[in-house]
This record gives C-alpha cells, structure tokens and sequence, in this order.
C-alpha cells in the first residue's frame, strides 16, 4: 500500500503514547524520556558481491528505552528499512515488553536490502559483517542488547549472529545468549518459531471470552466458527492462521504480497503453506477465489482480521471500508491512528500490537534464560514428575479396583517437556496481560485498548525510572 513521503511510523507510536500519558498523573519530563531514542546507530559497510563488484549497505540498531536492560528486538532485512521504521519498532518493544511484564527495554535493528536479491552465501556474508559492527560499537551483548528475528529474518540468521559473536568473545560462557530465535541445535528455544502466531491465538481466544464484549460486538463468545481473514503468510501469519484453525476458527482468506485466497467454507491452512512452497504463490489454490489485490481482501466481511504483515496497512482511506468486527495486530503498527479512530467509532474491537504479537519476545525472554542457566526446561524435573503422576495413577487404580487405558495412564503420567513449559507460560504470559488492558479499558472507561495497555506500560516503565531516582 502506497505511504505519504510525509508520514512517521515513529510520530504515530508517540502519539498513541501521548494519547495514554493524558490518562497518567507523570510529570511531562517523565513522559519525554519515556518516549526518547536512547542510542541511534546508523552505518554503512561494504559487501564484496559473487561477480567481485562491492555493494555498500545501510544498517541501523535502535535501543530506544535503558530502563531495564538488556534491551531486545529483532532485525529486520527489507528495502523499507529507515531510521523512522526502525525507532517506531524500538519504541514498541520498550512497550511491547513493559505490558508483557518481561525486563528487557526496546531495541530494534535492520538492513536495507531485499533478500531475494541475496544468495545463501551472501546473505551469511551480510548477516556477519552487520554482526561485526554491532559487536564494534558494543550494541550486541547477553547483558547489553539482545536481537532476534522479523521481517526476512530467521533462525538461520540468528545462528550466524550467535556463531559471529562467539568468534569475537572466546570463552564468554553466556555468549548464546546474545541473540533468540535460534535453531535448537544452537541453544534454541522449543515454541520460539511459532510463538508470536500462538500468542495471537492465546490473545484472542481470551478476548473473545467475555460475553459482555462479545455481545457488544453481536458475536457470541469462543473462536469456534469465527470466520477468520489473515493478511501474510509468513512465521506469524501461518503459525496464527494455523493456531486459530486448531481452535475451530474457519480461516476464509488469506492475503499475501503476490494476491490473496478467499474460500467462504474455509481454507485448509497446512495445505495451502504446502502448496505455496511447492508453486511459490498462495494463487490458483483449489476451489478458492483468487484475489488479485490483497489489500482489498482486507475489506471483505468477517468476525477477525488478523493483519500480520508490515505497518501502515489499515489507514484513513481504507478504514471506512473495513468490515471486520475485530481486528487483531499481528504485524507491527498495522493500523494507523486515524484509521483506529474510524474503526472504533464503528465499533470495531481493535486489539493492539503491543499486546497481541507480544508472544514472540514472551519466548524469547524464555530462550534467554534457557541459554544464560544452560539447562533445558524440564531437564532436572521431568522424570521425577512422570514417577510422581505414576505413583498417583497407581494410588487411584488401586483405592478404586480399577484399571485405566493405556492411552489414558500415559496422558496422566506424562510429565511436561520444555515446549509444554514453554506455552504454559507464553499463555499466562498473554491471559494475565489482556485482563490488566481490560481492567484499565473498563476503569478509564476508554474505547481505545491501545490506549489502556499503553497506560498499563508507560506505569510500569515509569515505575522502573522513579525506584532509578532518576526522576524524584
């Protein structure tokens, strides 16, 4: 979608964050710091291309808030990349965590290149040399500043990020823990890659679990048969199409850069990722429509619009077209503030960002500690958990002179392993959240839930400064 040369992704966070400060007793000065880049740093370096022509590439790290370290966010490869892009993204980390209630401060970091242009080899040459001036300027560190991926970014790349660090920093014990989203061969995380589109699930299941908000909406309560339309299919957009399938939510369209697919009796998510990969286009998929312009799938009816590709897609213009009775953030700064002004004056429930796609750093915060304790979750309590269930199993079949299935015993005696512990906590992580933006929406009596979980932030970030004495 076609963007104003004029417009700032950056002035549009803070002035969601201005919105909330009004709701806030802080003083002005607070709000200022709260708001500011800590640390901007913008680079050029060459690269040496295959046919032996040198490109020289722009790169940025953002670490926008230091009130509680280390900072975190991802590192995002795309020709949008800007310093603008990059310090909104920042920003919202720094809030992104406060609601999550995970101690990091926001950062955010980027390349401005367009993979497809890349081969694997130079992409890794890319990847470690960006790595290098970052570790140069002392951005990157398991105590100082710790990356993970986005936008044509992966596990692959966090691996060469860690590999890189670890090159520069022998016998640093902690080192795996300067970047998330690794491969599990390399320190990863069980639930890292399809955390952020759980999340999402986690986020709207519990939203549409109030009858009170769902009867306002004229929808009644749970994700069963929710007709579902998700723009992007990358990690967030399949994990969180796939996610909200498993939960019988019926997935009707699904957009992508290419076209989008509309099937009003529900489209086959696993399916239709496989015959992506098999003809490179979500386009001709069984009997769906074809939609020539995504954007405009945007605009067809249903229960839950799930943008979860890159900001600035719902604006002023299309907002009054919208049709959707509750839109939820999965990409970063989806929905412009003019255009959430429309909506809710429809009375179109907007769930945000900073809420929402909260599931990625929730597990990566996990991740991060998994690699600075070096064990495993569920490594020291796994078994002795299993032989606790079974003693149990045993205690109940024998009081009862009974004797259960088999499939049964070991359903009861399984002890959880480190994904299981992992979405344990992703889901309290996303349960306690949404009822603190709740219980802030009900008692500021707003109608913007941006609005009451960045009030529910910016407290807790202002907390973190004034126990600093920085602010008396």
């Amino acid at each position: 979608m076609a963007t104003d040369p004029n417009y700032s992704f950056y002035e549009d966070v803070n002035q969601f964050v201005d919105k909330a400060a009004k709701h806030t007793e802080h003083p002005a000065g607070l709000i200022q710091q709260i708001k500011s880049c800590n640390s901007i740093y913008k680079f050029n370096f060459p690269i040496k291309m295959e046919d032996g022509t040198y490109q020289v590439l722009e790169g940025y790290r953002v670490q926008h808030s230091q009130h509680k370290q280390p900072t975190k966010g991802g590192i995002r490869f795309a020709e949008t990349v800007n310093e603008d892009e990059v310090k909104a993204l920042a920003a919202l980390m720094t809030y992104k965590c406060a609601l999550a209630n995970v101690p990091f401060g926001g950062a955010k970091g980027g390349v401005r290149i367009n993979v497809r242009n890349y081969s694997v080899d130079m992409l890794e040459k890319i990847t470690r040399r960006y790595t290098s001036e970052l570790i140069r300027k002392n951005f990157i560190g398991p105590a100082i500043d710790v990356p993970a991926p986005d936008y044509g970014t992966g596990a692959r790349e966090m691996a060469w990020i860690a590999d890189t660090y670890s090159t520069f920093n022998p016998g640093q014990v902690n080192s795996n823990g300067c970047v998330t989203g690794k491969p599990l061969t390399q320190s990863g995380v069980r639930g890292r890659t399809e955390a952020t589109g759980m999340g999402l699930m986690f986020g709207l299941r519990q939203a549409v679990s109030y009858k009170e908000d769902m009867d306002e909406l004229g929808l009644t309560t749970g994700l069963e048969g929710k007709r579902v339309i998700v723009q992007g299919f990358g990690n967030v957009g399949y994990y969180s199409a796939k996610a909200l399938q498993d939960e019988g939510a019926l997935i009707i369209g699904i957009a992508e850069y290419e076209g989008g697919v509309y099937d009003e009796n529900g489209l086959d998510v696993e399916d239709l990722f496989r015959h992506r990969r098999e003809t490179k286009s979500i386009l001709n998929y069984k009997n769906a429509k074809n939609v020539e312009n995504s954007n405009e799938l945007l605009e067809y009816e249903c229960d839950i619009l799930v943008p979860a590709a890159l900001e600035n897609q719902i604006t002023g213009e299309n907002a009054p077209r919208i049709k959707a009775k509750i839109v939820g953030e999965g990409a970063n700064g989806p929905v412009t503030p003019d255009a959430e002004n429309i909506l809710l004056e429809k009375g179109v429930m907007v769930i945000p960002d900073m809420y929402l796609n909260s599931g990625g750093v929730t597990v990566s915060y996990f991740e991060w500690l998994k690699n600075l304790s070096r064990v495993s979750f569920g490594k020291m309590d796994k078994r002795w958990e299993e032989m606790n269930n079974l003693r149990m199993v045993q205690a109940i079949e024998q009081a009862t002179n009974t004797t259960l299935s088999e499939n049964i015993r070991k359903t009861l005696v399984r002890g959880a392993d480190e994904r299981d512990l992992v979405m344990s906590g992703l889901e309290e992580t996303m349960v306690n959240s949404y009822q603190h933006v709740r219980d802030m929406l009900k008692r500021k009596n707003l109608k913007s839930m941006r609005t009451a979980a960045m009030i529910v932030a910016i407290n807790r970030i202002a907390i973190s400064y004034l126990d600093l004495g920085i602010f008396p």
